[in-house]
């Protein structure tokens, strides 16, 4: 069985053509093996590309441990594999966990994915909350490279409220007019490189601290820069484009 990896700022994922049923979706313990780091490829997560009647295609999205979610970085990595399949050419509609996307690759090979709107915003004392397809508990930091992401992200993940459905926590310093996040994903359960979903979710709430309306906001993951555009107005956020680069890293057989 042929797959190919690819990465989003440093989101990697191993990416399978089943169009032809090649990967048992029931196989949870072989989905976990292959996104080993040590025992197998290594990877945030694994990516099914299937027919769909009404859509281009459909990508099945699994975390590294089994579980199913939406993936910001994985969907624009999802339509650069598309592409290479010869699915399509330049533009996208297709159906992902949290229902239809639509997305764009440019001849830099930059992929633009819009999400779905955003009405609802929780915002606490020192925190947002946010869904942008997957759950995001965003806080602010002035000291962001000293902190333990993993140890703190997961405090809050498995704390009272989230244990059960769990959260992914996005740490986020200010500076000089620079957006920079460090993200613990559940399902990973660790820090990743990047987290599309995420930078989603910080750029909606910095849009919302300062009451911004039509933007493009620029954030800085540890792999790499992402963009974020939308318009805002009292109601909701629309027309949101996550926008960054998918690239190919490599082929092979398992």
């Amino acid at each position: 069985m042929n797959f190919y990896k690819y990465q989003g700022t440093g989101n990697d994922f191993v990416m399978i053509d089943n169009r032809n049923n090649v990967f048992d979706k029931t196989n949870v313990k072989k989905v976990q093996q292959i996104c080993n780091r040590k025992f197998g490829v290594g990877a945030d997560g694994l990516i099914l590309i299937e027919n769909h009647k009404e859509f281009d295609f459909e990508m099945i999205y699994f975390n590294a441990d089994g579980s199913k979610s939406f993936c910001g970085n994985g969907s624009r990595c999802s339509v650069a594999f598309a592409k290479l399949l010869g699915i399509i050419e330049s533009q996208a509609f297709f159906l992902s966990t949290d229902g239809e996307h639509e997305a764009w690759i440019n001849k830099n090979g930059e992929v633009s994915l819009k999400m779905h709107d955003v009405e609802t915003i929780e915002k606490g004392t020192d925190y947002y909350f946010i869904n942008t397809g997957s759950p995001h508990y965003i806080l602010q930091t002035d000291n962001l490279q000293a902190l333990n992401v993993k140890e703190q992200g997961a405090a809050i993940r498995y704390n009272e409220r989230f244990k059960n459905e769990g959260t992914n926590v996005n740490f986020v310093q200010q500076h000089q007019g620079k957006i920079e996040i460090r993200t613990y994903e559940r399902g990973v359960e660790d820090e990743t490189l990047s987290c599309g979903t995420g930078v989603t979710a910080v750029a909606l709430s910095i849009a919302d601290q300062q009451q911004l309306g039509a933007s493009k906001i620029e954030i800085q993951t540890q792999g790499g820069l992402l963009k974020v555009a939308f318009k805002r107005d009292v109601s909701k956020f629309s027309d949101i484009w996550l926008i960054g680069p998918a690239e190919v890293v490599f082929k092979g057989d398992l």
